[in-house]
């Protein structure tokens, strides 16, 4: 008689605990979801970062890409160039007299001798006169000229700063003409609409005087 009532009373004492441990593991599980979801969270907002800084790298890599290779094509076509005209000069030297010769000779040796700050000032004065045409040609406002003895900063001789400052105008100057190329291609999308919805229009006018 005594062995089922403490078999009985072992068993219902044996229970509580259980059932208290299952809710215990329970709320240690909800708080461990709850960690991993905040981590979650955390690391997809890492991962949209990187992934814009990724886009934002990738547009830039695009648009120094697309700048060295206008400026290689641009250097090859100088160089042609220089080409033909040292030809040219070499077939008309002859025919000048002797002292003329060495004159030219003598001109020629110093148009070769180009200096860093004569560098400086034929690019500043190019990308100016781009800039100012492109300005004039999108209607915009150009930039009032600087004050007396005032300049525009030009590059270092010889310093990672000048060429970092020659990137910098070269981009501004892709850029430039990057919107230019947008601008143009979009007046040239409408003036195709416009002469397509025109064609279309003297058909219809056709068909109906016929």
């Amino acid at each position: 008689m005594m062995f089922p009532q403490s078999r009985h009373s072992a068993s219902s004492q044996s229970s509580q605990p259980l059932k208290f441990t299952t809710s215990d593991s329970c709320d240690r599980i909800k708080d461990e979801f709850q960690f991993l979801q905040a981590q979650y969270h955390s690391l997809k907002m890492e991962c949209d970062k990187l992934a814009s800084e990724k886009s934002e790298m990738q547009r830039h890599y695009i648009m120094y890409y697309e700048m060295s290779y206008g400026l290689n094509i641009e250097m090859h076509k100088q160089a042609e160039i220089v080409k033909r005209l040292n030809g040219i000069c070499a077939q008309v030297l002859p025919y000048l007299s002797q002292e003329h010769q060495q004159q030219v000779l003598g001109a020629i040796e110093r148009a070769k001798q180009v200096t860093p700050p004569e560098m400086n000032s034929i690019i500043r004065q190019q990308l100016q006169v781009h800039q100012l045409s492109q300005l004039q040609g999108l209607g915009l406002p150009t930039m009032a000229p600087l004050p007396m003895g005032l300049s525009a900063p030009s590059l270092p001789p010889t310093s990672s700063a000048g060429l970092m400052s020659l990137s910098s105008i070269l981009a501004s100057h892709s850029h430039s003409q990057s919107a230019h190329a947008q601008a143009q291609a979009q007046l040239a999308k409408e003036d195709k609409a416009r002469d397509a919805a025109e064609r279309e229009q003297r058909e219809e006018d056709g068909d109906k005087s016929d």
